[in-house]
């Protein structure tokens, strides 16, 4: 069981390191293959101005910052998808709250093979973490060497230390999203002011201005801002549904390794 987690902890590495180099590949070869196709603008020139109401074109004249705010979104994406399973599969096969419902019933009536039965069921972290305090209480009912006081000491301990164990699997990734948020706003506002002093210096020519110029310049600076506040948006909001999702975890396996500490204490 331990190998298996190790293993597991290891690709769940391995994937995120990938993650973000292969983001910016795709992301690269779509804007230059994709987005800047000849058939998008007039004269089949990415150079020239795009045909009317073509917007891979439009996105295309962002300019250099777009493919890597694209990346940025793709690997919010990706982690989204990675991350809805991970934490699915950590809540196991049933109601998380009519599992902790069951094991504290179990433990109550002192039908500890029932609560480890309902856990090996339920299966996923919380069942886990529960499953390990459950075989700490059960060894301890025969330990004669240590008082109650240790006894429930350590039990706590047991309680605090698998979810430990369980907790950075759930948060693994998280921080990158959270950083996407800042750094998707600020590219985002880079390719503003580039684009944006791309127009100025358009408009600053001599004479009629440089229609073309002024129109990539306004282009830029848009879909830079677009890109950069849409990728921030999903990744603060998927940022705040996970974490949300972690906490009621984290609160259920405290409920119910409160709930054992307590049990025991009464019975014991």
């Amino acid at each position: 069981m331990k190998n298996n987690d190790e293993l597991s902890n290891s690709l769940k590495t391995w994937f995120s390191a990938l993650v973000i180099p292969l983001s910016l590949v795709v992301a690269i070869c779509i804007y230059v293959f994709i987005l800047g196709n000849g058939s998008n603008f007039q004269g089949g020139d990415s150079a020239n101005g795009p045909l009317p109401g073509n917007y891979l074109a439009t996105v295309y004249k962002g300019g250099f910052i777009v493919p890597i705010l694209m990346s940025l979104l793709i690997i919010v994406l990706t982690f989204t998808i990675e991350r809805f399973f991970t934490i699915s599969k950590a809540k196991g096969k049933g109601s998380v709250t009519a599992f902790v419902k069951k094991v504290k019933s179990a433990v109550a009536n002192n039908d500890l093979n029932g609560a480890v039965e309902a856990c090996n069921k339920q299966k996923g972290s919380v069942a886990n973490v529960i499953y390990s305090v459950l075989m700490r209480y059960k060894t301890l009912e025969n330990d004669q060497t240590m008082n109650k006081d240790q006894k429930l000491m350590s039990i706590q301990k047991e309680v605090e230390e698998a979810t430990s164990l369980e907790l950075p699997g759930l948060e693994q990734n998280l921080v990158i999203l959270a950083t996407i948020t800042s750094v998707s706003t600020l590219l985002g506002l880079l390719g503003t002011v580039l684009g944006m002093i791309r127009a100025f210096a358009a408009l600053a020519n001599a004479g009629a201005p440089d229609s073309v110029a002024l129109a990539t310049g306004i282009s830029e600076a848009l879909i830079n801002t677009a890109f950069g506040i849409g990728t921030a948006a999903l990744a603060v909001v998927f940022y705040n549904v996970f974490t949300t999702q972690i906490d009621k975890l984290t609160y259920s396996i405290d409920e119910a390794g409160f709930s054992i500490v307590q049990t025991y204490a009464e019975k014991h």
